[in-house]
């Protein structure tokens, strides 16, 4: 298995891209990525098919003429992806296709969740789509996967290895932080309330990526050679930020002086062993442990390659793409022309 190639690399491969039309299905189309990613295959020329629960979206928000219009350009067909039945009658109905991209994600990471929809539901998707004649497939995971210490992480890389090990010619994604997981605190700033950071809010860094640059990255990933069978860490323009970096933003753009909490580590460590004692007795609160671990998890492990030698995370090797940052996006929010859709991914 080889990594990304370098931005040289990387350049040379778009000059020569040849945007073949190929016939696509696609699941997890309607979250925020999903849609960008729908955009770019259709922008790209591709027939895409999506298969989508007939209430889809956070919370079932979307209805199927919703899903329908935040899908223009592609045929949306209903049905369960957890489902190996309905994903061969539903979704791939008998017809051929060249090729399967996968935005789909556990939504809480959950163990439950985690091994149901980052685990099973694709092995069904993979099985599925062999029969339909797919020969590539494209698979939104992520960078955190690098140290598994979680149970939607250790989900992930067991169909990864699956997929690996499957034959098909794959393109594995593993993308940095979202925009929307770094929005949360806008409106707490608006009100006048200090950035929370936890340590001194340098303990990790990320490259964020827009859900525009990411949606293009997948898609060109069909006819770009350089990235078949590769896993490929990927992460938005610019510099590495870390989280004081963005609370000082914020503030600048919001013409505040900065004011910031620290949150210890410990308290989240505190908070995680009487959920986790709790959890032996009460169900719901083991759930909420493995929530606060993920928690945890995200405040104190930078969003980065890491490198496996030294087992430090390294910026300079953390390939970028795209021309979106997140301090336009944060302008963007602040003046009110850009309105966050977070859906599910919120860190505070």
């Amino acid at each position: 298995m080889t990594q990304a190639p370098t931005p040289a690399a990387d350049a040379c491969a778009a000059a020569t891209l040849n945007q073949t039309p190929q016939r696509v299905f696609v699941i997890g189309a309607t979250g925020t990525i999903g849609r960008a990613t729908v955009r770019a295959l259709v922008q790209r020329g591709h027939e895409v098919v999506c298969f989508v629960r007939p209430r889809a979206g956070v919370k079932g928000a979307l209805a199927p003429d919703d899903s329908a219009r935040v899908l223009d350009g592609a045929t949306v067909r209903f049905g369960d992806v957890s489902d190996a039945a309905s994903l061969t009658r539903d979704g791939f109905c008998g017809e051929r296709f060249d090729a399967l991209v996968s935005c789909l994600a556990s939504r809480t990471g959950a163990p439950r969740d985690a091994w149901a929809i980052d685990h099973q539901a694709h092995l069904h998707a993979l099985a599925a789509a062999r029969q339909a004649g797919v020969t590539h497939m494209v698979l939104l995971s992520a960078i955190c996967v690098q140290k598994p210490l979680l149970a939607f992480q250790h989900a992930k890389l067991a169909f990864e290895k699956a997929l690996i090990e499957s034959g098909l010619t794959y393109s594995i994604v593993r993308p940095t932080a979202f925009f929307k997981s770094l929005s949360g605190q806008i409106d707490r700033v608006k009100q006048g309330k200090p950035f929370l950071v936890f340590g001194d809010g340098t303990l990790t860094a990320c490259k964020p990526i827009s859900d525009a640059d990411l949606g293009a990255y997948l898609a060109d990933c069909l006819n770009d050679a350089h990235r078949y069978n590769r896993v490929l860490p990927i992460g938005g323009p610019g510099e590495a930020i870390t989280p004081r970096q963005q609370g000082e933003r914020l503030f600048a753009l919001l013409g505040q002086p900065p004011r910031f909490k620290q949150v210890p580590v410990g308290l989240l460590d505190a908070i995680i062993v009487v959920l986790g004692f709790g959890g032996r007795l009460v169900p719901a609160l083991a759930a909420k442990a493995e929530l606060a671990r993920i928690g945890r998890y995200y405040a104190t492990e930078s969003m980065l390659v890491l490198d496996p030698v030294t087992g430090r995370y390294d910026a300079a090797a953390t390939p970028s793409t795209g021309t979106d940052t997140l301090f336009d996006f944060y302008a963007g929010v602040v003046s009110g022309e850009i309105a966050p859709d977070r859906g599910d991914h919120a860190v505070f």
